[in-house]
């Protein structure tokens, strides 16, 4: 596999210049179906703005973050909502609101439903403070009735049941551990969706790369759309390799398409605020692909080579992209992911950003 992968990125990196040009302006873009998803998570933005935080294009000169992504080739928005939280960050009106900007740019919204009312991710799936009391049968329907509210009023291209879902979601009721009941929520949101839109996409999502053959084995009686996987170098290993085989496999057993939901990666070791970051040593990184802006963009422009050679390779996802450090350069609560930001730290668009053109 080793040494037939790289030919196989090659090969896709010269057919890709052989593409013909992009539709003309009078075809009608926006009606047609997405061929690849070619994505970012901008779900802080509406957070960020409300601090007064102004972005700057390549050239210095202020630009709207949706306009900046979307003339780079950004087609697809993906916007995190919670239940209730403590402010109206990631809450259903402030997603409803983003989601008919993005709708305006003539992107597609994707909805990464956490079923939570703060982060859901592989060490927290805590249930909405609101669901606590509820039977099982109390929080299906629950599960079924917000689910269908989200896309009757989102009206979502896709959405996710659940966000890295890797040990169930909805605890403790929807545990791993306790499966049946794990695989009936799910059951409940997916057909919560396909009751109000079939042509919504469903995704479940996983992070990392480990055991996800078994994970989606296990959802083998679910109807859904799309399998999507986190992959972080950091957290799920430096094997590039091993993202292609497993998505490629993935593919071929379950028949779904296949997407990198989320990645990111350094365009420096350095800092422009108190809040401590996630990454911050070369040695949490591939070799090939150094903290720097020339690494960033060659490791985004890697991973989508990659997705497309894929079979059923269906897209990728830039997540944090916009998360700058907004609070000041002496905050301690602002970002912890700014040197994986998709913006230098005086907020100008990175070279990475021109990775999202599905000419490259």
């Amino acid at each position: 596999m080793k040494s037939f992968f790289p030919i196989i990125l090659v090969t896709l990196l010269f057919s890709n210049g052989c593409k013909k040009e992009s539709p003309s302006e009078t075809e009608p873009i926006k009606e047609e179906p997405l061929s690849f998803i070619s994505g970012a998570d901008l779900s802080f933005l509406p957070e960020i703005e409300s601090a007064g935080t102004v972005f700057y294009d390549s050239t210095g000169k202020p630009e709207d973050v949706l306009t900046t992504f979307q003339k780079n080739g950004v087609n697809t928005v993906r916007i995190r909502l919670w239940h209730t939280p403590v402010n109206e960050h990631s809450g259903f009106e402030e997603v409803k609101a983003f989601a008919t900007r993005v709708k305006s740019k003539k992107m597609k919204v994707w909805l990464t439903v956490h079923y939570s009312d703060t982060w859901a991710d592989p060490g927290n799936q805590t249930m909405p403070a609101a669901w606590k009391s509820l039977t099982f049968q109390q929080l299906k329907d629950s599960v079924d009735a917000y689910t269908r509210k989200i896309v009757k009023v989102i009206q979502p291209d896709i959405i996710q049941i659940g966000n890295e879902i890797n040990p169930g979601f909805l605890w403790s009721m929807g545990k791993l551990e306790n499966k049946s009941q794990f695989i009936d929520l799910l059951d409940a949101g997916c057909k919560a969706v396909r009751a109000e839109n079939k042509s919504t996409q469903i995704m479940l999502h996983l992070a990392g790369l480990e055991n996800a053959d078994w994970y989606f084995s296990q959802f083998s009686g679910l109807d859904y759309d799309l399998i999507g996987l986190s992959y972080y170098p950091i957290w799920h290993g430096k094997d590039l390799a091993k993202v292609y085989s497993t998505l490629n496999q993935l593919n071929q057993k379950y028949k779904k398409k296949v997407v990198i939901a989320e990645t990111a990666y350094p365009f420096t070791t350095g800092w422009n605020d108190w809040t401590d970051n996630i990454f911050g040593s070369p040695d949490q990184v591939l070799s090939a692909y150094p903290p720097t802006q020339d690494g960033q963009y060659l490791f985004l422009l890697q991973i989508k080579s990659i997705v497309r050679a894929v079979n059923g390779g269906y897209g990728f996802c830039y997540w944090g992209g916009e998360w700058v450090s907004f609070r000041g350069n002496q905050a301690k609560n602002g970002s912890s992911w700014e040197n994986m930001a998709l913006y230098d730290f005086s907020n100008r668009v990175l070279p990475a950003i021109q990775a999202f053109n599905l000419t490259k």
